[in-house]
């Protein structure tokens, strides 16, 4: 049996029970009470739960990314909400210097159990300063678990595990996925620890997370109809990566097109690459290929922001690219 359902009510489903279960857990961002969220994750959490659990915090990512740390290692089980990626550059400090070493430098005696949502990616016009995707960023980074939910499953099941962590988690939520519709099953479980195939193919690996996971499964249908089969990998959890179930596809496919909506230098896609030539050189038919996002500040015209992004038609161009 299932329900359907979508994305963002599956979010708002498992914030609902962690608060419900946990009194340990409390919700604290811009906008997450009076207003219900910025995306309407948390409508109706403040009448239900009050405002010491649900929180309004000043416009001050720095401040309240900080005192969610302190929560958190004070024995509580933040779950504080940045508004979009682009503005958490603003506590870069909190989660890079301070969130992510504590449990080092500490000598393990101290742990910070903090998860951040944050909203990531394009695809809605709002232009460069909220629109780019900078999850490698953070999966660069020693001592915080980064995970990106891209199927209904995993944004009603992860955020449990990553409350549980007694580590930071940061979990990025691509927007132009909250109006997605899916079946949750009844049976639904879900780990933080490894990506997971969602199309099994025989003849090219496409690998990717986030927002282009949609593109990439409408790409592997396309490609089916000119009789390519492709299996698509959902990498799910940027750090640590996953790089058996990465490896286990390209021995099975023997060719790959990673696919990130992050720029093309420095990128996650990069690191995967990197990854199956150390692993896996010898198991490849072709050179791995990789399909980005363009160098550019996202634009805000329509045409320019789908043309600056990986689409599905440019998916199809590099796997046909491989063999030719």
């Amino acid at each position: 049996m299932s329900r359907k359902l979508n994305y963002r009510e599956a979010m708002r489903e498992a914030m609902h029970e962690a608060l419900t279960n946990d009194p340990r857990v409390f919700l604290m961002g811009e906008d997450v009470g009076m207003y219900g969220g910025t995306y309407a994750f948390s409508k109706g959490f403040l009448d239900e739960f009050g405002p010491e659990r649900i929180r309004d915090t000043p416009l001050s990512e720095l401040g309240f990314v900080g005192a969610g740390i302190g929560a958190a290692l004070g024995g509580m089980r933040p779950i504080v909400e940045v508004m979009t990626v682009n503005f958490s550059l603003l506590a870069l400090d909190q989660i890079v210097n301070t969130a992510a070493t504590f449990r080092h430098m500490s000598g393990g005696q101290f742990s910070v159990p903090l998860v951040i949502r944050m909203t990531t990616g394009a695809g809605r016009q709002l232009a460069a300063q909220h629109s780019h995707s900078l999850e490698g960023w953070y999966a660069h980074i020693p001592g915080i678990k980064v995970l990106a939910p891209a199927t209904i499953e995993d944004a009603r099941g992860m955020l449990g595990p990553a409350l549980a962590d007694p580590d930071p988690v940061v979990i990025f939520e691509h927007a132009g996925l909250f109006n997605m519709e899916g079946e949750l099953p009844d049976d639904w479980k879900v780990d933080i620890s490894s990506a997971k195939v969602r199309r099994a193919g025989k003849d090219v690996a496409i690998i990717t997370h986030g927002g282009s996971l949609p593109k990439a499964l409408a790409a592997a249908e396309e490609l089916a109809a000119a009789g390519l089969d492709a299996e698509v990998l959902d990498l799910r959890v940027l750090r640590p990566l996953d790089t058996a179930t990465i490896m286990a596809s390209v021995a099975k496919c023997h060719r790959a097109v990673v696919v990130d909506e992050g720029w093309r230098t420095g990128s996650l896609a990069a690191e995967v690459m990197a990854r199956i030539m150390e692993n896996a050189f010898y198991e490849l038919d072709a050179p791995v290929v990789r399909v980005c996002s363009e160098e550019v500040p996202i634009p805000y015209a329509k045409h320019l922001e789908d043309a600056a992004l990986p689409q599905p038609g440019k998916i199809v161009a590099a796997v046909k690219g491989l063999f030719s």
